[in-house]
């Protein structure tokens, strides 16, 4: 058994090994994107589960060739697949090439980024591509961050950091006035203000953060989705009445439902008069950065204290691969712990760069190598040139929507997404809509044949594309209009007892 173990081990002697199961593995992944005609297979989870709870993991089947054939009927075959142009619901996008091929590698080597001694170049390359970033913000040359596991942890830590700095602040403000500051008494008095149309994640951070469940205040938003500077202007002044402390306002550059990107260069401005931290989560709008002709729509988040980018969103990178920026770096200061057998203090004093000092996870992959090796091999124009491409495409599927008497179009987006819903003929079938949009979003995943998302607009029920995907044209959107005016018309139908053959038709069939 000892010798079987160490014939799997990955160095100098098993490289044929390491070549031929590599081989082979992604020889199946290329057979199955080859011949996938769907995004999806419909698979439910009573169906599948059975599977995989029968397999005994007590009993390993030794042959690799035996583990992919396996694989192929737990996982290959009913995977959802975003490289699909039909798959059309959340924000995945589909990966480049040279982002695969820097996975392949940094699996292999296996760095961990936390310390230099574990990583070396790696860290470097990391730094590297956080200045680059930073540098295309417009953040300034104190700029500094780190690489995350994604937008949600990106924002949890920028929040981390503006709590810090808040009660720093407070802190020093009363040891002047010859007080002390108890931070058990500060937290409660914290809010952050935020988009109604922002990101969970910026409640679940204020949960974590020990912050009271009243910590986020949403601010309105306009009939495009996007913050009202009036309103925000209101609730800093209440906070302030109120003896609030406003920690930081959370604005945001691509909205998760609408693509909507708030009035940053306004937000910036009454942020600057309250003395407030400004962070913008611009996890999906980050592609802008790289946009020949769209990078205007992020004018003003060079004046963020804190930015969020994913690029496993907009930079058609693979999970995980995302970033918090800082323009002061000195404020990663609050995520630094010394521990004397990883990162003692002295290495900071010698300048060894430990990139755990800047950050909230200790082991962490080198997901910077998929992006080093994607503006390396493509560049960022090229990246930029395929998010304008998405960013074309659903502005034609927005003027397609508005054009169809079935639907009813949400707002026109600034990025990539598209809320609709199927809208029933005026009558008994108009109270059906919820129903039928949710009827259809089910029917159509269940067959296969495409994938959306649903969300909620003023408390009903919409479908909803989100368009990363290229290869996605407009054909393929027609399409899926068609199948779902169909789904939602049949589902009506039958709710009003209309047959296929009586009565004035609710729906026109699919061509």
């Amino acid at each position: 058994m000892t010798f079987q173990g160490r014939s799997h081990l990955f160095n100098d002697r098993n490289v044929d090994h390491y070549r031929r199961s590599l081989t082979d593995g992604v020889t199946r992944v290329a057979t199955r994107i080859a011949r996938t005609e769907r995004p999806f297979t419909g698979v439910t989870p009573d169906e599948l589960a059975p599977e995989i709870a029968g397999i005994d993991l007590e009993r390993p089947l030794s042959d690799p060739a035996a583990a992919l054939d396996e694989l192929e009927n737990v996982y290959l075959r009913d995977a959802v697949y975003f490289h699909h142009p039909r798959y059309l619901a959340h924000l995945n996008c589909p990966v480049v090439i040279p982002a695969l091929l820097g996975e392949a590698v940094l699996t292999a080597v296996n760095s961990s980024l936390d310390t230099w001694d574990q990583s070396a170049g790696g860290t470097l390359i990391e730094r590297r591509l956080i200045d680059w970033t930073a540098g295309r913000i417009g953040l300034g040359e104190a700029a500094d961050g780190v690489f995350t596991s994604g937008g949600s942890q990106s924002n949890f830590q920028a929040l981390l950091l503006a709590r810090e700095e808040a009660f720093a602040r407070a802190a020093a403000a009363a040891a002047y006035a010859g007080t002390t500051l108890s931070k058990h008494d500060f937290l409660p008095r914290l809010r952050i203000l935020a988009s109604e149309a922002g990101h969970f994640s910026v409640q679940k951070s204020a949960k974590m953060l020990g912050l009271g469940m009243d910590a986020v205040v949403t601010v309105e938003t306009d009939k495009d989705r996007r913050m009202r500077p009036a309103a925000l202007a209101r609730e800093l002044e209440r906070c302030r009445a109120e003896d609030l402390v406003v920690m930081a306002v959370v604005a945001t550059a691509g909205t998760t439902d609408f693509g909507s990107i708030d009035p940053l260069p306004r937000i910036a401005d009454l942020c600057a008069w309250a003395g407030v931290w400004l962070h913008v989560d611009a996890a999906y709008g980050c592609g802008l950065l790289a946009s020949p002709t769209r990078r205007h729509l992020l004018d003003g988040i060079e004046r963020a204290d804190s930015v969020t980018v994913d690029f496993h969103k907009s930079f058609f990178q693979p999970v995980s691969s995302s970033a918090v920026l800082v323009r002061d770096g000195s404020v990663l200061r609050h995520a630094t712990y010394y521990a004397d057998y990883l990162n003692p203090a002295r290495m900071a004093e010698q300048r060894i760069p430990n990139q755990v000092d800047k950050s909230i996870q200790t082991t962490r992959r080198f997901d910077a190598l998929k992006l080093w090796l994607t503006l390396r091999i493509m560049g960022a124009d090229a990246i930029g040139a395929l998010f304008d491409e998405v960013v074309d495409r659903a502005a034609q599927a927005h003027d397609l929507l508005a054009d169809d008497p079935r639907f009813e179009v949400v707002t026109k987006s600034q990025l990539s997404t598209v809320v609709f819903r199927y809208l029933p003929p005026a009558g008994p079938g108009r109270e059906l809509a919820d129903d039928a949009n949710l009827h259809a979003r089910e029917a159509i995943a269940a067959s296969g044949d495409a994938v959306v998302a649903g969300t909620k607009v003023d408390g009903h029920h919409y479908l909803k594309f989100t368009l990363l995907n290229p290869e996605t044209s407009l054909d393929d959107i027609a399409h899926v209009l068609e199948l779902l005016a169909e789904h939602a018309g049949r589902f009506v139908n039958k709710k009003l007892g209309v047959t296929e053959n009586s009565g004035p038709e609710l729906h026109r069939k699919a061509g």
